[in-house]
């Protein structure tokens, strides 16, 4: 049996235990931060003499690592500079948390954070996020090798301090985070499984397990979506040997008269291309192409483990795209649930024809105040955005405005792109309502054309993630290919601008 994170909390054995078990002393009282503070302030000469001799000036994010001097009982001392000191962002903390982690290792056993900013201590969320960042940081998916090369430890476990004034409410502030940070750890951990291990009947299995949380879990399958209508996600399905399976997910933590808010996610388990199949190079990382659908499982679980106060639909969409003898063909029509008929002319061009049937599920059934699909959609978007921002489109500038300062927030970014009818005039076909490509130019924005189709007027955005979900450059707090984006984003989302008021 493959366990998983969402069942079996024994996953942290595989990174570092990073609680936030912060001293009990207030950093300025506090003898054991008083202690260290004093051995410090007299070992004060020889950190200079090491900063001198590394040319070590206090840049943001620069690392001074040296033996501890005698008198400490410590074995090193880490020196991370933060620039001019104001200013400060809560990427910038993140940052931090994730160059204190990157500095550990088998030996780190307890480590102690005295966080010293030129002009200040550092504060409650400040801290919070120096732990969110070593959290996320430490991740690592090991679950499959079973043997490690030289020096390598993929048990690395320590006990991390941080010293704040107000442990009562950091103590507070780092419950829900902790929660959060455990949803992009669910949300990578979906990602980073292999094909033949997470296919859509266990991917549904999978999010199953949210309802030890309180979440109410309905899945669809083949016989409920044929029932439903929902020809263009079972024409994916249809080449595979693994059928299809559509997964609803509610949190009410809100007012039962809500309306709630609704996050779509694309699940193809893995993309062949079917029929007009893809090159062999770098096929392996279509495992990934569930991105959308991985994030939305762990935002939900985020979003119920904290006991956020709304109301939230999550919805998933899990495909496999194969070329068998019964894979849709370039030329087939498909009726989607809708009504709208969709001439295939690309089997690649797939993910869009999962996501119209459950875009318009939710907005039918649930009404929800607006609608968020994120989806690994198109290659399209990287040669627009390369790997740092996620491609937005959107109906609403509200949505899209609250979505854009949540990314700079979190560091989870996401830039506009353009909506138009000149754009929608592409996929128009001479043959059905709709054609499933409009050709090479402009491909993430005809693609969010097509999504736009099946909204029903409901306020909407689509994130392209095809860049920063999966096989992104590794960065201070995600060294893992699977980098669980969206989770924090959307959360942040949620929190600021969606919750009922105490």
């Amino acid at each position: 049996e493959h366990r998983t994170a969402i069942e079996d909390r024994a996953f942290q054995h595989r990174q570092l235990d990073a609680t936030l078990d912060i001293l009990e002393h207030r950093l300025r009282g506090g003898r054991p931060a008083m202690r260290m503070r004093k051995a410090l302030g007299e070992a004060a000469g020889t950190v200079k003499r090491a900063a001198a001799a590394n040319q070590f000036k206090g840049k943001s994010g620069a690392i001074l690592d040296i033996p501890a001097p005698e008198g400490i009982k410590i074995q090193r001392l880490i020196v991370i500079g933060v620039g001019k000191g104001s200013g400060l962002k809560e990427t910038d903390f993140l940052k931090f948390g994730g160059l204190i982690a990157g500095k550990l290792n088998a030996a780190s056993e307890q480590v102690t954070v005295l966080a010293e900013l030129p002009d200040e201590t550092m504060t409650v969320e400040q801290a919070v996020s120096v732990a969110t960042g070593l959290r996320l940081r430490t991740y690592k998916f090991t679950r499959y090798k079973t043997k490690k090369k030289e020096g390598e430890d993929t048990s690395l476990r320590a006990e991390v301090s941080i010293a704040v004034g107000d442990v009562a409410g950091a103590r507070r502030a780092w419950a829900p985070r902790a929660h959060i940070v455990d949803g992009v750890v669910i949300a990578r951990e979906l990602v980073n499984e292999p094909p033949n291990v997470l296919y859509p009947e266990e991917f549904a299995r999978r999010a199953q397990q949210l309802k030890k949380l309180g979440v109410e879990v309905e899945v669809l399958d083949v016989k409920a979506m044929t029932k439903l209508g929902m020809g263009a996600l079972l024409g994916v399905a249809q080449g595979s040997a693994r059928p299809g399976r559509t997964v609803i997910m509610r949190w009410n933590g809100g007012k039962r008269s809500d309306q709630p808010v609704a996050f779509v996610g694309k699940g193809v388990c893995f993309d062949t291309g079917g029929i007009s199949i893809k090159g062999a190079a770098n096929m392996e990382e279509m495992k990934g192409d569930m991105g959308g659908a991985a994030c939305v499982v762990g935002l939900m679980h985020a979003l119920a483990a904290r006991k956020a106060k709304v109301n939230a639909v999550g919805a998933i969409g899990l495909v496999e795209n194969m070329p068998d003898g019964n894979a849709q063909r370039p030329g087939d029509i498909v009726k989607s649930m809708s009504g709208q008929t969709i001439e295939i002319i690309n089997t690649d061009a797939e993910g869009r024809l999962v996501l119209a049937d459950v875009l318009w599920y939710v907005a039918k059934k649930f009404k929800p105040k607006f609608m968020v699909d994120l989806a690994t959609l198109t290659g399209a978007i990287m040669v627009a955005l390369g790997t740092e921002h996620s491609g937005m489109f959107s109906n609403s500038d509200e949505l899209a405005e609250r979505l854009s300062k949540a990314g700079q927030s979190t560091g989870e970014k996401v830039w506009r792109m353009p909506l138009d009818s000149a754009y929608d005039k592409l996929i128009d076909s001479q043959f059905a309502d709709m054609k499933n490509t409009g050709g090479r130019h402009g491909g993430s924005i005809t693609a969010a054309q097509f999504l736009q189709r099946f909204v029903d007027g409901t306020p909407w955005a689509h994130l392209d993630i095809a860049g920063t979900a999966m096989g992104a450059p590794k960065t201070d707090i995600n060294h893992s290919w699977g980098s669980g984006y969206g989770v924090r984003l959307l959360e942040r989302l949620v929190a600021e601008h969606y919750e009922t008021k105490k």
